[in-house]
């Protein structure tokens, strides 16, 4: 925590936090309820103009470090829709499921899991039946107060048809992870690329789940985005990877701006753990709802080029070059949610504190994150001298980085408050002294609400 003069940090409750974050991101217009206008849609967000920009700050953050500057992986971008036969041969028809109870007197469905949780009892490791001994047992009641079903499994894939008829043969899914579209082109990229081992595939992109209850904001939501890879490495030298990628993973929180402290590792145990994977992390992070999954990595084995080699009947074998030797790789997966890292982002972020008496909200973004890198202004807005030097200021700063905001609307101290509201580093303004004596602009920090004032050259 750094303080400066006349700033006092103020201390919040994590609910407080949470709702503050919530309405702060519909008001500057981050993120909005989806269909808002219609009464909306459970489970669906929209971005707006500054949160689909830092959106797409982060995944290209997350493409650059982990796609751009290394010479073992290959990107791709896998279709939506696939075969049928992908999501049978990788076990998600049959396993990808959640436990599901029903209110009896409204017919509302739950995660069974959820509510248990909520009441403050385990789950790990149970299966249905005892879900729903526990439930009994409890008097564990919906959040109307109403008696529960039993127990039941609920698939969370969308289910559609392809084509013009709709039968059995026809029958697809909206994909419910990333994952299954980079397996399925292994054997493709190993054909045209042929890359030494151990190599990597790289995908972002939307995958979507059937969520029974939907909850906490953007964390838990019916359509989403994923930044997946799938290491395909020796399996004699399965370990040194994982910890590569564990490594790897640290870097990437620390490159969005996540302090450490708030990150923390979880050896998932062996009966928790997916059930093609012999080695799980999952990276939690002290969201505002509580300490939750942000990201995970696993070491899935040959689970899943095994099946494809089973159903598809093509060979998944890798030939170690100038040798006899083959086998099927195994795979190191990290897998990143886009949804859940901009949450950690500006749970981060998200700071109030006192200037000069006056409380303060701004978003502690990091720079190479921030929607706004620059907010350009004149000190006054009636005077067409001082409005055409910041247009023209304005102007170059918009060559060189985009993403910089034109604002004169208001007093110079409510657009320094907007700007710090939305996570703009740096508010240039130029004042009579800019064209009057040293020609030089003024630079607002966000952090500090110090001021400089330098060249325009030197932006």
């Amino acid at each position: 925590m750094y303080y400066f003069r006349g700033i006092i940090p103020v201390v919040m409750d994590k609910k407080q936090q949470m709702e503050n974050i919530v309405g702060l991101a519909k008001r500057r217009g981050f993120i909005y309820p989806g269909s808002d206008i219609y009464g909306g849609l459970s489970g669906t967000w929209d971005f707006g103009p500054l949160g689909v920009q830092l959106k797409r700050n982060i995944m290209k953050l997350w493409w650059e470090m982990f796609v751009d500057q290394r010479d073992d992986m290959y990107g791709i971008d896998a279709a939506i829709l696939m075969n049928q036969k992908v999501w049978q041969a990788s076990g998600h028809v049959d396993t990808f499921t959640d436990p599901l109870v029903e209110d009896l007197e409204t017919k509302q469905r739950f995660r069974a899991d959820h509510l248990l949780k909520d009441a403050g009892h385990s789950v790990d490791g149970l299966s249905l039946e005892q879900m729903t001994q526990l439930i009994r047992d409890n008097d564990v009641k919906s959040p109307a107060g109403n008696d529960l079903s039993e127990v039941r499994t609920f698939n969370m894939m969308f289910k559609t048809t392809v084509g013009p008829v709709a039968d059995d043969t026809s029958i697809s899914y909206l994909r419910p992870e990333t994952a299954q579209g980079i397996f399925t082109n292994y054997k493709n990229v190993l054909d045209s690329f042929y890359p030494d081992l151990p190599f990597g595939l790289a995908q972002q992109g939307k995958a979507f789940r059937n969520e029974i209850s939907p909850r906490d904001f953007i964390f838990r939501s019916r359509e989403f985005e994923q930044m997946e890879i799938e290491y395909f490495v020796n399996p004699t030298a399965w370990e040194e990877s994982f910890e590569h990628w564990r490594q790897q993973v640290w870097k990437w929180t620390q490159a969005l701006g996540l302090p450490d402290d708030m990150v923390h590792e979880l050896e998932v145990p062996e009966n928790d753990r997916a059930h093609y994977s012999k080695r799980t992390i999952d990276f939690e992070f002290d969201f505002p709802i509580g300490r939750e999954e942000l990201l995970g990595l696993a070491y899935r084995t040959d689970f899943d080029l095994q099946n494809i080699q089973r159903v598809s009947g093509k060979n998944m074998d890798y030939t170690v070059k100038g040798t006899n030797e083959k086998f099927v790789p195994h795979v190191i997966e990290p897998s990143f949610g886009v949804e859940r890292a901009l949450m950690a982002v500006l749970t981060a972020a998200y700071t109030e504190d006192e200037v000069n008496g006056e409380t303060r909200t701004f978003l502690k973004l990091p720079e190479h994150l921030a929607p706004v890198r620059f907010a350009v202004s004149p000190l006054v807005r009636n005077k067409p001298e001082l409005v055409a030097k910041a247009r023209e200021v304005y102007a170059i700063l918009k060559k060189k980085y985009g993403a910089v905001m034109w604002d004169d609307n208001g007093n110079i101290g409510k657009r320094y408050r907007r700007q710090d509201e939305i996570g703009t580093p740096y508010c240039v303004v130029i004042d009579f002294d800019t064209l009057e004596t040293d020609g030089l602009v003024s630079i607002r920090s966000r952090d500090t609400t110090e001021q400089i004032r330098v060249d325009v050259n030197s932006l």
